[in-house]
């Protein structure tokens, strides 16, 4: 059996020709809830599907996902498109020891200026759609920060990775609702209903809206037109949920509570997309710089991953069970 192709399956064939590649971002606000690591699992298995997988490291002040693949020295890395050394974003794709998987790097970064400005970012973003490849895969940095927000919102299918403990559960409320008032604030046309969103990012404003369907009801009233786009927009956002770290039946159910207060209070509509266990083989594998659905393929967490990359390549779908 060649590399790349399942038992009992066929060899995927990729993208249809002139397709733009999928682009995946994993987010969540916090820190140390294993982004990184999904995102070198998940691109390890969808490329031995036989899917063309480019992972790209976008926390370029955090960068170890090329550890994570097993590359301990990347001969590029995005810092040099940020820093203006080098325009083709296709010629800082490097090879990975897993066939169908290339990386983009985080390293060598200024950090005096490790950041690209927006208009950077969306460049950006524009080249990697125009990559040979079926899915680009980002793995984003900590936090709420516009940078952090634009590779999120303006990609195709955001992952939202959430650890089951209290402080990443509200870091996660922060980035989703900071990511849906950015999408919908640039979204909007006419500056009035911006400035109104802008209010509306403050949870303590004067003007008393505390939700979006407060808000939605101010931009009707303001212009009913725009309320018309703002409510599609609002509608189109849906984040998707992966818990990673599950112990037990309660850490499970933490996707599907998520979920329904995302609905209730936020007026998100999330997808939950699956979980990952617990795995003792986890940590060896990190130890061992290698992915954990190459080193213990039969693991819990390798099982559940798989199943997470095989929802991702078939597209939105049934939920978690």
């Amino acid at each position: 059996m060649k590399r790349g192709q399942r038992k009992g399956g066929s060899r995927r064939t990729g993208r249809r020709s002139g397709s733009q590649p999928r682009l995946l971002p994993l987010g969540g606000g916090k820190g140390g809830v294993g982004k990184s690591f999904l995102v070198a699992n998940l691109a390890v298995s969808m490329a031995r599907s036989g899917h063309r997988v480019v992972a790209v490291d976008c926390d370029l002040e955090g960068a170890n996902l090329h550890t994570l693949l097993g590359l301990r020295r990347p001969l590029h890395s995005f810092a040099e498109y940020v820093a203006g050394r080098e325009t083709d974003v296709r010629k800082l794709a490097e090879p990975t020891p897993v066939e169908n998987l290339r990386l983009i790097a985080g390293t060598g970064v200024d950090l005096g200026s490790a950041q690209p400005e927006q208009n950077q970012r969306l460049d950006f973003l524009d080249s990697l759609r125009g990559m040979d490849a079926d899915f680009v895969l980002l793995d984003l940095g900590a936090g709420s920060s516009a940078s952090v927000l634009d590779y999120f919102m303006v990609s195709d299918d955001g992952l939202v990775v959430i650890a089951p403990e209290p402080t990443a559960v509200e870091n996660a409320y922060t980035f989703m609702r900071a990511a849906f008032y950015r999408r919908l604030r640039l979204a909007m046309v006419e500056p009035e209903v911006r400035r109104l969103v802008s209010v509306a990012m403050d949870q303590r404003n004067e003007s008393g809206i505390r939700s979006p369907y407060e808000l939605l009801r101010e931009v009707e009233r303001l212009d009913p037109a725009e309320g018309v786009h703002f409510a599609s927009v609002m509608r189109a956002f849906r984040p998707r949920l992966v818990v990673n770290g599950v112990r037990g039946t309660e850490d499970i159910r933490l996707g599907f509570s998520i979920k329904t207060l995302c609905s209730k209070y936020y007026a998100i509509e999330p997808e939950y997309l699956g979980y990952v266990s617990y795995d003792e083989q986890v940590r060896e594998a990190v130890r061992a710089c290698r992915p954990v659905v190459d080193i213990a393929p039969d693991s819990s967490a390798a099982v559940y991953i798989e199943r997470i990359a095989r929802k991702l390549a078939e597209g939105p779908g049934e939920e978690v069970p």
